[in-house]
């Protein structure tokens, strides 16, 4: 039996946050690498924060997240790409009736 590549649907098929919660998956963990899906329930946030020495990158996947980078906000709907640099405090925050699922990939992995 071949080996499933995608590793999207079985990371994501129990996440399933209430209003005001976060809930995580691992997708891919690696030496020099990090992907993480979020699924955040309506009115849940990922607290701003920083990664001094690395990217990181958002996919929006399913719904409608706000995102958080420095000063600014803005909504972003799925599909959708979100590049945060260096040193770049980031965060997302879901202000629809509706769970929204993004990735985070953090590239390299801090030392």
């Amino acid at each position: 039996m071949p080996i499933a590549l995608d590793r999207y649907d079985d990371a994501v098929a129990d996440l399933d946050p209430n209003p005001g919660d976060l809930e995580t998956a691992e997708l891919v963990v690696s030496d020099d690498a990090l992907v993480k899906a979020f699924a955040l329930g309506p009115g849940a946030e990922l607290d701003a924060h920083e990664h001094g020495t690395s990217t990181n990158v958002f996919h929006v996947l399913e719904g409608t997240v706000t995102v958080l980078q420095g000063d600014e906000q803005e909504p972003v709907e799925a599909p959708g790409v979100v590049h945060h640099e260096r040193g770049v405090a980031h965060g997302a925050k879901n202000e629809t009736d509706e769970t929204v699922i993004f990735t985070a990939s953090l590239c390299p992995m801090p030392s």
